[in-house]
């Protein structure tokens, strides 16, 4: 039987460190973290997840501001309204909300943010920092997944991880991360001869492929911590959903030593790992020290 890693719980303490670290900064400098969300069109999963993050940035202490545009929104004027953001002294985080409709070029705008405001972490300049270890935004869910690694595990050096999963958002920074904890990472995908057994010689496992329960306890060593960043909405009968990650959460937990579940896993781990990179920005920005 393996320990459930509670996200949620995790999460929770994450963001009430980051109000904490917020109610010095106003009262040390005066200054009060700005996230401004963008959201083209009116896809029910998105206006969920907006939501939700604007609630959680004024609990935190934070401005929110959030940017509403029909679907019918043009690139130019989308564009434009990153222009304003850029230049507004009181947003120090933008995040676009993913996807955008079809007439809009997702590179260019996620490259027009101001790379420094970038608190997705997926402007070309933050991609370039991470692959190099520099010093830059990370992505908030590799970010979330390395942070509850780290608090069950301690020092990585040395260990074998496997990331399943070639993403830019998830798969490629979270074993750039690995590699910066000095473990020895293998990134497999679709394509990979002997996925199975690649998967049975991790010491960490993460599981970032998007497809449900691909991954099943006999590609899991013994004792394996298990990240599941996988959020996929299967049929439950009756008419009914439920949400399963990309690993088979009934045979893997009683093989792995540690595993995240679906729900309650790194899912909440995203939003305050955002709250995390718009408090650092801030203080990047602003030339002062993020609170102790």
């Amino acid at each position: 039987m393996s320990k459930i890693i509670d996200g949620k719980s995790f999460a929770a303490s994450l963001r009430a460190e980051v109000a904490s670290k917020v109610a010095v900064l106003k009262e040390r400098d005066g200054i009060v973290p700005g996230l401004a969300v963008v959201l083209v069109g009116e896809d029910p999963a998105s206006q969920v997840y907006v939501r939700n993050k604007g609630k959680q940035t004024v609990e935190v202490g934070m401005q929110s501001f959030e940017h509403k545009l029909p679907d019918t929104t043009g690139q130019d004027e989308l564009m434009g309204l990153i222009d304003q953001l850029n230049s507004d002294d009181s947003v120090h985080g933008i995040l676009v909300q993913l996807p955008l409709p079809s007439q809009i070029d997702e590179k260019a705008v996620i490259n027009r943010i101001n790379p420094d405001k970038d608190v997705d972490g997926f402007h070309l300049t933050n991609v370039g920092r991470l692959s190099i270890g520099d010093n830059g935004i990370v992505p908030c869910t590799p970010l979330g997944c390395l942070m509850m690694i780290k608090d069950q595990l301690g020092d990585l050096s040395g260990k074998h991880a496997v990331v399943v999963g070639r993403s830019n958002i998830v798969g490629k920074p979270v074993a750039n991360l690995l590699l910066q904890e000095n473990c020895t990472v293998v990134i497999t995908h679709s394509r990979t001869k002997n996925l199975v057994e690649e998967c049975q010689r991790a010491d960490i496992l993460v599981a970032a492929v998007g497809r449900p329960e691909m991954i099943t306890g006999e590609w899991v060593k013994p004792g394996a911590t298990v990240i599941d960043v996988g959020i996929n909405r299967i049929d439950a009968g009756d008419g009914k959903t439920r949400l399963v990650g990309d690993v088979d959460y009934a045979s893997a937990e009683a093989v792995a030593g540690k595993i995240t579940p679906v729900p309650g896993g790194v899912g909440p781990m995203t939003i305050a790992c955002l709250l995390h990179n718009t408090l650092q920005q801030a203080c990047r920005i602003n030339n002062v020290e993020v609170p102790e």
